[in-house]
């Protein structure tokens, strides 16, 4: 079973670059970025929050784009797989978004990993014109078109939400297929894994691991092979061995986004987590 990261990437923390060739030397297969592309701002004497309920964290208005820290981490090393934990699909152009993906993973080799959702934040898909209602059937047309620029010479699409006539659009991914990972935990992600995804990626939690054994049996019946990645992990060799036994590929924890000390605590919390998992 596979190790990796989620890191929320500012101008006031390690930097993308620095962090890469820490996690590749380490032993780690990858590294991915959450996208917020702003906050709005809340009423007066109002809180902003999160998707728990909680107080957002300072670090969601100040990320970089996920692009960005993804090229300046794949550049910065030679194996590590980089990428979006996740991209907000539904808030981005859907021709200049499949321009931005197939550019980052033919210049980083084939290593980039496009983890996708819907997001949560209601105020912020607003802002950019997209309706949270609607979001859902937004990203998977979104992904579909993107799939055809990506495979075709000459891709054309037509849907409710998205619509072009033959164009032409280089460079393609160096991956074929690029690997699309679908996060979210709602009722209806497992269809929507099945439907335009080739990994699930949830974020832990209670009830997760018991839907990974219908997901591969749809997956079966259907013809088709599909992975699991288990995000925002605790660093508990008890849940990290329960992942490996339900057949998860790969376990990723966030790592604080602070100052190189706290990182590598975070760092080896997880690692030596993993090695009682795995009973060295």
């Amino acid at each position: 079973m596979e190790s990796g990261f989620g890191y929320f990437a500012t101008h006031y923390a390690v930097g993308p670059a620095a962090l890469a060739r820490m996690v590749e030397e380490r032993g780690h297969v990858a590294l991915l970025f959450p996208e917020h592309t702003h906050i709005p701002v809340p009423e007066p004497g109002t809180r902003v929050k999160s998707e728990g309920g909680g107080d957002l964290p300072y670090k969601y208005w100040h990320t970089y784009d996920p692009f960005a820290s993804a090229m300046a981490a794949g550049l910065a090393t030679t194996k590590l797989r980089v990428g979006t934990g996740i991209c907000l699909v539904a808030q981005h152009e859907p021709i200049g978004l499949a321009k931005t993906v197939a550019s980052v993973d033919h210049l980083t080799g084939g290593r980039f990993e496009f983890g996708v959702g819907a997001g949560w934040n209601e105020p912020e898909m607003r802002d950019h014109g997209v309706d949270p209602r609607r979001r859902f059937a937004m990203m998977k047309e979104h992904i579909q078109a993107m799939r055809e620029i990506w495979t075709h010479d000459e891709a054309e699409y037509h849907g409710e939400f998205v619509s072009f006539p033959p164009l032409w659009s280089w460079p393609k991914p160096a991956q074929r297929p690029l690997p699309v990972l679908v996060g979210g935990g709602g009722p209806k992600v497992l269809d929507r894994v099945l439907s335009y995804g080739d990994v699930w990626m949830p974020n832990y939690g209670p009830g997760v691991l018991e839907r990974v054994p219908e997901l591969f049996r749809r997956a079966e019946d259907g013809g088709r092979q599909v992975q699991v990645m288990m995000n925002s992990m605790p660093a508990d060799p008890r849940v990290i061995e329960a992942c490996e036994k339900a057949g998860v590929s790969r376990v990723m924890t966030y790592l604080p986004t602070s100052g190189l000390d706290r990182v590598q605590r975070a760092m080896d919390a997880f690692e030596t987590a993993l090695a009682e998992a795995r009973g060295e």
